[in-house]
């Protein structure tokens, strides 16, 4: 993983794939980086991993931008209450054992996994309005393709969230899609497109916060590490044009099956390696 085609390469298929599903990618990068680099402490691990889903974040936030699918509201509040947590949870990180970290993060996956795979319920995307529930908020919107969604949801709810993804996104170095996203569709009743577009886009400034916070902690200084993100940041910004792209291809059912069986694939490989 030290040739720079082959980070380039990696990049490509992390922004693809982390844009399609709205979690940024750190989900695979970290378990690559894990196996690939035994000898990486967590801090570091993470540290690459967020920097790579900031650039892959900002790539595919500007792609679901074009095609209107960004429910702005919903996100700029949300995102504003992941940004203690960002801080805390990089500042935490290098006290973790990087045994206990590869447990603990295989263990996450694992559980989001039978999560997503067996509640299979999805929330009404035809542009139904739903009902007026008290102390929730309405939003509707049509996207570039015409197609409109029209949902509720609670902002309470969706910051208490918000805090919880801030703190356990660089902590873990996941990005914070992979639980945001079936946050945002299984608790806040979002349609699946709209919240891989909100997610991404909260997942953009949260890990921008991360990263400085990084750059603060010195976690970067290494020549090797800066060439590492180098060659993932070029890839990541070329493959969130290509995974925004294919969202509009793909039915919002396939996209969380696809998500559950990589988490579950990959948790189970970490967990092994872990025990």
């Amino acid at each position: 993983m030290d040739n720079l085609i082959v980070l380039i390469g990696i990049g490509f298929l992390i922004g693809a794939m982390g844009t399609l599903i709205g979690a940024g990618g750190g989900f695979i990068l970290v378990p690559v980086l894990l196996l690939t680099h035994p000898a990486l402490p967590p801090d570091i691990v993470t540290a690459v991993s967020m920097a790579t889903v900031a650039a892959n974040a900002a790539s595919g936030s500007i792609a679901y931008a074009r095609a209107r699918r960004i429910d702005y509201r919903a996100g700029l509040l949300f995102a504003v209450f992941t940004i203690p947590g960002s801080i805390g949870g990089v500042l935490i990180t290098p006290y973790i054992p990087r045994h206990l970290f590869d447990i603990i993060f295989s263990c996450l996956l694992i559980a989001l996994a039978f999560f997503l795979f067996f509640n299979t319920s999805l929330p009404d995307e035809n542009g139904v309005i739903p009902k007026y529930r008290r102390g929730w908020k309405f939003h509707k919107q049509t996207d570039s393709s015409g197609e409109t969604y029209a949902y509720s949801y609670n902002q309470w709810r969706g910051i208490a969230i918000s805090i919880l993804v801030g703190f356990l996104s660089p902590l873990l170095g996941i990005g914070g899609g992979i639980i945001h996203v079936p946050a945002l569709v299984k608790w806040l009743n979002f349609p699946v497109h709209i919240a891989t577009a909100t997610s991404h886009f909260i997942l953009a400034i949260m890990s921008i916060v991360s990263v400085i916070t990084h750059i603060r902690q010195g976690s970067y200084h290494d020549p090797y590490i800066i060439r590492m993100v180098i060659g993932l940041t070029i890839g990541v910004v070329i493959g969130a044009q290509l995974g925004a792209w294919l969202s509009h291809k793909i039915k919002g059912n396939v996209i969380v099956k696809s998500l559950a069986i990589c988490l579950g694939l990959v948790g189970i490989r970490i967990l092994i390696m872990a025990l």
